[in-house]
């Protein structure tokens, strides 16, 4: 695994997983612009959707092996892992400004 081209979170997520073998974790996958038929198969291959020449950001939920495999291909840039954004709903107080 070249874990140059993984975000911290990534990192430690992977460290942290008790099955290698299963799609847990969502991620960015950060490619080159142009990617070849070979780069296409394996993102295709992996069950990334949406794979198509010129577009250099994709998602997927992976597993460790998966994110392992992508990280040694010369055509991937880096891996980012995708968390989840939650709402805050909590309101601002509208007191009164003054001097």
């Amino acid at each position: 695994m070249n874990y140059q081209k993984l975000d911290a979170a990534l990192a430690t997520a992977l460290n942290d997983l008790q099955d290698s073998e299963e799609p847990s974790l969502a991620v960015f996958i950060h490619t080159e612009a142009i990617l070849d038929s070979a780069a296409t198969a394996v993102l295709a291959s992996l069950g990334v959707s949406g794979v198509t020449s010129g577009k250099d950001v994709f998602t997927a939920t992976l597993s460790a092996n998966a994110i392992s495999h992508l990280s040694e291909q010369p055509w991937v840039k880096y891996l980012k892992r995708s968390q989840q954004l939650r709402l805050v709903n909590k309101r601002i107080g509208t007191g009164r400004l003054g001097v």
